[in-house]
C-alpha cells in the first residue's frame, strides 16, 4: 500500500487504484478507511453440523456476523471468501492456517485469485434449439461465448475465457465480465445467440428460452423412448413414432418392437435410416416437436406401404418431453388420420412427461491457476502442482469439492450452487476474482517449502472482526475431511 497526499494506492490487483479517505476501490472490495486500507467483505468462515441426539444442528445458533466464539479447529474452515489476495504476488498468501484433525495437524493456504484465465460452462436442459454448434453467444450485442455440443437433452455453452475478457474491446472484456459474475453468483443473464434462440441463464433455475419458461428435459432420444415404453404401447397401438431432432424411433422396426412381435405396418420415414428404429435429420432443428421445426409431424412421413398397411391401423407420434401428441388410424386409402388421443395412449404420455427431469441451468466456473499465485503457497510454485496431481493436497473453491482436469497446470472446475452466496468478485482488469484453497497435511506442506513463518492457528481469528461464520452447503463434502 502506498500513501500518496490524501489518497492510498491499493496493490490487490493490477489495476493500483488510488482511494480517497472513505471511498472504495473500482472493484468494490477494498477502501480507504482513516488512511488505512481495508477489505470490505466479511471474510467467511464454515461451520461443520456435528450430531446430538441423531440431528444434526450447525454450532452456532445462526449464520451471521461471528461473535468471537471458537469452537473445536477440525470444525471450522476458513475459506478464501473476503480473505484477499496474494497480488503482487511475491508474498504469502493472506491466510495460511493452521488446525487439527483427527490429531493430524493440516494446513489450509487461503487466497481469493484474480483470474483473467476463466470462464464458465453452461448446461442448459432443454430439447429445443438454441443455435448452430460455435455460434456465437452475445449479451449486449458483444460476444461473450459461443454454442458448443448438444450433450442427450442438454446444450452446452462455454463462456468467457482470456480472449473476450482481454483480447477483444473494452467493451467486450466489461460485458464478459459482468456476465460472468452474475452467473458465478447466481444472478440471472440475458443473452441471444446468433441464428438461434434468446435465453434467459440463472445456475439453478430453470432456462427461460425466447421468453417462455422450459419446464423439463427431454426423457432420452427417440430410440431410447420407445426402448422405455414399448412394452406399455403394444397393447393400445400399432405404430409409434417418437419425433426427435436427433434419433427419431419408429417403434414396428425398432429391436424393441421385433422383441415383442409388433407386425411391420408399412410406414415409411423421410431421413437418413440409421440401425432400425433409428432416422437422423427427419427435419431441421428448431423450437417444435422434439426439437426439430415440427408443428405437423405428418410431414416427416411418406406414404405407408399398401402392401404392409391396413385400414384402422393405429398410430401414435409423441415428442421426447411428451409436451406434443397426437393419435392417428388409417383411412381405406391408408391415409393417417388425425383422432382423439385414447385414454391409455394419454396416460403413456402422461408417463412420458413424469419422466423427464426438471430442465435447469448448470453453471460451473472453470479457471487456470496454474500461475503466479502459487508462490503465495510456497517458494517452489511447481510443487504445488505435484502435489495435487499426487492428491496429496485437496482443492477447495470457497469450501465446495472442484474437479481438478488431467495434465499440466491446476485447471479446475466448480459448481456454483455449492458455493456460499456472492463468493465471487472482480478487478476490473477485466477479470473476475474467485477463492480458492489448498489443504494438506503440516508435515506435506513443510516439503513444499511452504511458508511456515506465516503458519496461523484457526484460534488466532478470535481477535479478528468483521467475520461471518455459515454452515457448510447440504450435500457438500467437509474440506477437512481426511480420506
Amino acid at each position: 500500500m502506498e500513501q500518496v497526499a490524501d489518497k492510498i494506492r491499493c496493490d490487490a490487483c493490477p489495476v493500483l487504484c488510488y482511494i480517497r479517505d472513505g471511498l472504495r476501490g473500482a472493484c468494490d472490495r477494498y477502501a480507504n478507511q482513516a488512511g488505512k486500507l481495508v477489505r470490505v467483505d466479511a471474510h467467511v468462515l464454515l461451520e461443520r453440523a456435528h450430531a446430538e441426539g441423531g440431528k444434526l444442528v450447525p454450532f452456532l445458533s445462526r449464520a451471521g456476523d461471528w461473535d468471537g466464539t471458537i469452537v473445536n479447529e477440525a470444525s471450522t474452515f476458513v475459506t478464501a471468501i473476503g480473505a484477499g489476495t496474494t497480488y503482487p504476488d511475491y508474498k504469502p498468501a493472506p491466510f495460511i492456517v493452521a488446525s487439527e484433525v483427527e490429531g493430524v495437524d493440516m494446513i489450509t493456504v487461503v487466497t481469493e485469485g484474480i483470474f483473467s484465465y476463466c470462464g464458465v460452462k453452461v448446461k442448459i436442459d432443454t430439447d429445443r434449439h438454441l443455435g448452430p454448434e460455435t455460434a456465437p453467444v452475445r449479451v449486449d450485442g458483444e460476444q461473450i461465448g459461443h454454442v458448443t455440443t448438444a450433450e442427450y437433452g442438454s446444450q452446452m455453452l462455454s463462456l468467457g475465457g482470456v480472449r473476450h475478457l482481454t483480447g477483444g474491446s473494452k467493451k467486450e472484456g466489461r460485458i464478459t465480465c459482468d456476465a460472468l459474475l452474475s452467473l458465478c453468483n447466481g444472478k440471472p443473464v440475458e443473452a441471444t445467440i446468433d441464428g438461434g434462440a434468446t435465453i434467459i441463464m440463472e445456475a439453478g433455475k430453470a432456462p427461460v428460452i425466447n421468453g417462455v419458461p422450459e419446464i423439463r428435459m427431454r426423457v432420452g432420444c427417440g430410440s431410447a423412448t420407445i426402448g422405455m415404453f414399448a412394452k406399455q404401447w403394444i397393447d393400445h397401438v400399432d405404430e409409434v413414432v417418437v419425433v426427435d431432432d436427433h434419433i427419431t424411433g419408429v417403434l414396428s422396426e425398432h429391436q424393441a418392437g421385433k422383441f415383442l412381435g409388433v407386425r411391420d405396418t408399412g410406414i415409411k420415414i423421410k431421413g437418413h435410416r440409421s440401425t432400425p428404429g433409428r432416422y437422423f435429420k427427419v427435419a431441421h432443428p428448431g423450437t417444435g416437436w422434439g426439437g426439430t421445426d415440427l408443428t405437423d409431424p405428418l410431414t416427416i412421413l411418406k406414404p405407408f406401404d399398401k402392401a404392409e398397411a391396413w385400414p384402422g391401423l393405429r398410430m401414435l407420434m409423441v415428442s421426447t418431453t411428451g409436451e406434443h401428441s397426437a393419435y392417428y388410424e388409417l383411412n381405406g386409402s391408408c391415409e393417417p388420420v388425425q383422432k382423439d388421443l385414447p385414454p391409455a395412449l394419454a396416460r403413456s404420455v402422461e408417463r412420458i412427461a413424469e419422466n423427464c427431469e426438471p430442465a435447469l441451468c448448470t453453471v460451473l466456473f472453470m479457471g487456470g491457476a496454474g500461475g503466479s499465485l502459487r508462490a503465495g503457497v510456497t517458494e517452489n510454485p511447481v510443487l504445488l502442482t505435484k502435489s495435487i496431481k499426487d492428491t496429496l493436497t485437496r482443492v477447495t473453491c470457497g469450501g465446495a469439492p472442484v474437479f481438478v482436469w488431467p495434465g499440466g497446470g491446476i485447471t479446475f472446475m466448480a459448481d456454483v450452487t455449492k458455493l456460499p452466496a456472492n463468493a465471487f468478485g472482480y478487478v476490473p482488469t477485466p477479470a473476475l476474482v474467485a477463492p480458492i484453497e489448498f489443504t494438506m497435511t503440516r508435515a506435506d506442506y513443510e516439503a513444499l517449502g511452504g511458508h511456515m513463518a506465516e503458519v496461523r492457528r484457526v484460534a488466532d481469528f478470535a481477535a479478528m472482526h468483521g467475520k461471518s461464520r455459515q454452515p457448510v452447503i447440504e450435500g457438500n463434502p467437509w474440506p477437512l475431511e481426511l480420506k
